[in-house]
C-alpha cells in the first residue's frame, strides 16, 4: 500500500526544487521531515508540506491501524517541469530581454517500511548445527613430474 501527494504550479524553478527533493528520496519519513524542516532552502518549505500531505493520505488509507511516520519511507519523490511564464524586461537602446519565470510540480510517494514492521515482530532463535569433527587428510601419492616434449 502506498499514498501520494502532488503539488502543482509551484513558483520556483525545477532545478532548485530538485536539490531539495534529492535530499529526502529513499529516507524514512521522520528523517526526511527533519531534513526539510531545518534546511535553509525556500523550496524545502513546500516539499515539507507535500510530504506531510502524503503521510496524512497514507494514514487515512490504512484500515488496519494508525501508522506512525517512523514506520514509513519516502518511496518516490520527483519534480516535473510546470508552465513557463514569459515576461519582457526593458533593455538598453530600445531592446527587450525575455524573462522566463519557471514553475514545477512536486510528487511524493510514501509507503510503509517493511523492514521496520518486521523488526517489531519477535524473532525466533535459529537452532545451531553442531560442529562436525575435522576431516583427516589421507596420504596422497607423490605427484609425477611433467615431461616437457621437445
Amino acid at each position: 500500500m502506498e499514498a501520494r501527494a502532488i503539488n502543482r504550479y509551484i513558483g520556483t524553478s525545477p532545478r532548485k526544487m530538485r536539490l531539495v527533493i534529492d535530499l529526502i528520496r529513499g529516507k524514512s519519513v521522520d528523517e526526511a521531515l527533519n531534513i526539510l524542516h531545518y534546511s535553509p532552502k525556500h523550496a524545502s518549505r513546500v516539499a515539507e508540506k507535500v510530504l506531510r500531505s502524503a503521510v496524512s493520505n497514507l494514514q487515512n488509507k490504512d484500515e488496519a491501524g494508525r501508522l506512525e511516520p517512523g514506520e514509513m519511507i519516502v518511496k518516490e519523490a520527483f519534480v516535473d517541469v510546470g508552465m513557463v511564464m514569459k515576461r519582457i524586461l526593458p533593455a538598453p537602446m530600445g531592446r527587450a530581454f525575455r524573462v522566463r519565470k519557471r514553475s514545477n510540480h512536486v510528487t511524493i510517494v510514501v509507503a510503509p517500511n517493511k523492514a521496520v514492521r518486521k523488526s517489531a515482530a519477535p524473532k525466533r532463535a535459529k537452532a545451531q548445527k553442531p560442529e562436525s569433527a575435522p576431516v583427516k587428510k589421507t596420504e596422497a601419492a607423490p605427484a609425477k613430474a611433467k615431461q616437457v616434449s621437445k
